[in-house]
């Protein structure tokens, strides 16, 4: 007659729980060593996420409504109840600048989209085809780059319409040509390598090469570049939302917030300042954290 052994439950070995055991302090111990050596960079990140939170759900940040006012409470000063003050209708300037940040920061995505996708396309062509078509494009490309794009962006925003959506297509549009001369400036070295002249001698037709070999080995620099659009695309809107091409008031946007306080600066100057002064800190943000993913 045969007795069944039970085998004792498993245990966790020493080593293991101590190897668990030092991973979590060794996890602490390398975002701590990040704050240290690049304290700047870890506020950039903190405050693009805090501004993207704010364009996705913001109501977490603030109860009050961005239309509503108290016509007793207008021109407030900043305070613990209206951190930012209110404007002249009462309304709170916070809340107002939160739900601002939805359409301010979709026209700068769409923007920059529209310049990477198209700009790309076009350098990508230009530099690959070569020859007689390259001049052209560039010529056309540097007619453009002689342009300054605010203007450029306000020719294009007159033609479509005022809106927040056509103010995102017109900074795109201004900002195709520096993409498409990065693009192209890549294309051109990507093409000379022994890797491409490999694809042709093995039988790859012209479309094969251009997909598989020559874009992605060039689209580094492009995609440092789109990080470093985000903040001139920011500043790009915000502008031409202050100018009045943006979304018709009561509607919130970065520009418009800062726009509503300029008759004021002399007697309430928070009101165009404070909101200033969060579109400069997402701007500098932007630009330091495409400077360190351009390392």
């Amino acid at each position: 007659m045969t007795t069944l052994e039970i085998a004792p439950p498993a245990t966790v070995s020493a080593p293991e729980r101590n190897h668990d055991e030092r991973r979590r302090p060794a996890t602490v111990r390398r975002v701590a060593t990040a704050v240290v050596r690049a304290p700047g960079l870890v506020a950039a990140w903190l405050v693009v996420v805090t501004a993207i939170l704010w364009a996705l759900a913001p109501t977490w940040f603030t109860a009050k409504s961005p239309f509503d006012g108290d016509p007793d409470a207008s021109f407030a000063p900043p305070s613990l109840a209206h951190p930012f003050g209110t404007d002249r209708l009462g309304r709170d300037l916070l809340a107002r600048l939160i739900h601002g940040t939805s359409a301010t920061l979709s026209a700068t995505l769409l923007a920059v989209l529209v310049g990477f996708v198209v700009g790309s396309a076009v350098g990508l062509l230009s530099g690959f085809v070569r020859g007689r078509t390259d001049s052209v494009v560039m010529r056309f490309v540097d007619v453009l780059l002689a342009v300054p794009g605010l203007l450029l962006a306000m020719t294009v925003v007159t033609a479509l319409g005022y809106g927040t959506m056509n103010i995102a297509l017109a900074v795109g549009i201004s900002a195709i040509a520096a993409f498409a001369r990065v693009m192209r400036s890549e294309v051109l070295k990507v093409v000379q390598s022994d890797y491409v002249e490999a694809a042709y001698g093995s039988g790859a037709g012209f479309g094969r090469v251009m997909l598989r070999h020559v874009l992605p080995n060039s689209a580094s620099a492009v995609l440092s570049l789109a990080a470093l659009e985000c903040g001139a695309a920011i500043l790009a809107v915000a502008a031409l939302g202050f100018l009045g091409y943006g979304a018709p008031p009561p509607q919130p946007e970065w520009g418009l917030a800062v726009s509503e306080g300029r008759d004021y600066l002399a007697t309430y100057p928070w009101i165009s300042i404070l909101p200033g002064i969060v579109i400069a800190l997402v701007v500098l943000s932007t630009n330091r954290i495409s400077k360190s993913l351009g390392k």
